[in-house]
């Protein structure tokens, strides 16, 4: 069972237009689970607050005034690795996206969002999933396909892109579900296994891919070709 059913997702909003705020926690008002327990209207104050209230989930802005939301996301994850960050954002540059998922966040969302989908993406980020919007996937995609491959980078036909990466048929199916955004919750229903089966092979793909989460695989999958 999903833990998103055993108590409210604590979430801290860290942006710094009002209505923007307003209209966030109107929409997590519409969800049973999730719980808006803060808010902050720079990156100090983000910081500082969720030091103080441990949420399980910060939505972060990027320009906010003061520090801005990737070096805030670096300090609230360097506190506490367990907070997870989701950034939501109108920007969509690359350079900005790289240092988000450097600086340790779990998600990437774009403001035009679903509300819905949006409190989608905040009960799979809270039940371990990686998420990106589809726009920014496209960025990531474009940027690794525009980087130079050296030939020796290059597997032969007897050294295919999973075989270097060691991983088995099962673990392959768990990685493109994983990179879809997709709980373990929802990676165990999908291939029709317990959770605990399901968590098996994450930790063993992040194991084999030697990466330390979830996002650093999908990135790796995609910019190996593995998926």
């Amino acid at each position: 069972m999903s833990k998103t059913l055993s108590k409210k997702i604590s979430i801290i909003l860290v942006e710094d237009h009002t209505l923007t705020r307003f209209g966030l926690k109107t929409a997590f008002g519409e969800a049973d689970n999730i719980e808006v327990i803060g808010e902050a209207e720079t990156g100090e104050e983000g910081v500082t607050l969720a030091q103080e209230l441990m949420p399980d989930i910060v939505l972060m802005d990027l320009g906010l005034p003061g520090i801005n939301g990737i070096e805030a996301t670096q300090k609230i994850k360097a506190a506490n690795e367990n907070t997870k960050v989701i950034i939501l954002t109108s920007h969509n540059n690359e350079e900005e996206v790289w240092a988000s998922l450097s600086s340790g966040a779990n998600a990437y969302c774009l403001k035009d969002i679903e509300p819905d989908r949006l409190i989608h993406v905040v009960q799979s980020i809270y039940d371990g999933a990686a998420w990106l919007d589809p726009a920014i996937a496209s960025i990531v995609l474009k940027n690794i396909s525009s980087r130079p491959i050296k030939k020796s980078a290059l597997p032969s036909q007897q050294d295919s892109p999973h075989e270097k990466a060691q991983l088995t048929e099962r673990e392959l199916e768990v990685l493109k579900l994983l990179v879809d955004g997709n709980s373990n919750a929802e990676i165990a229903k999908h291939l029709v296994v317990s959770i605990h089966t399901a968590k098996a092979h994450v930790c063993s793909i992040l194991q084999k891919l030697s990466v330390d989460d979830r996002t650093q695989a999908a990135i790796k999958a995609l910019k190996d070709g593995l998926v």
